[in-house]
């Protein structure tokens, strides 16, 4: 389809929904950071987060480029209908996994891995789940839906 548009990105390791629009407005809204559009990740963890990891999640992390916006975290269960990682992660036996949904509220390049890594829980597998109202709810790899075109309001807030 011409003049069709990914708002946003994913880096080579991630995976997950992204956003196409053929509507200019539309693809600035969601990619800028003014708009502090809601952008919800499973993130597969080496170690098992302490509570002061998480609070630091939700309260903003130090990075080399400034401190984060603070963020939603929480440890959930492996998602259940999460399809095979193409290569799989590397598993230790000695050090378990966990699985946090981070919901960040700007987008700065690799920020989830950067957070996760400067409260001591490297990244092994990220997947974007939601995009504002947008989510993978009921898509498999692949598949696709047409949208409506537009963001509610409710979904701008932090």
């Amino acid at each position: 389809m011409p003049d069709v548009y990914p708002a946003g990105r994913l880096d080579l390791d991630s995976e997950g929904l992204v956003v196409l629009t053929a509507d200019g407005a539309l693809q600035a809204r969601i990619s800028s950071p003014r708009t502090k559009l809601a952008k919800t990740y499973w993130v597969q963890i080496e170690g098992e987060p302490e509570p002061a990891a998480l609070a630091t999640l939700r309260n903003g992390v130090a990075l080399a480029d400034g401190t984060t916006r603070p963020a939603r975290a929480r440890v959930i269960a492996e998602p259940p209908d999460l399809w095979p990682r193409e290569p799989p992660i590397r598993i230790r036996k000695t050090k378990p996994t966990s699985w946090l949904e981070l919901t960040l509220f700007e987008g700065r390049n690799r920020q989830v891995r950067r957070m996760t890594a400067a409260v001591g829980l490297p990244t092994l597998r990220l997947v974007r789940y939601a995009v504002g109202p947008w989510s993978l709810a009921g898509l498999a790899p692949g598949e696709w839906r047409s949208a409506r075109a537009s963001i509610p309001a409710r979904s701008l807030t932090a």
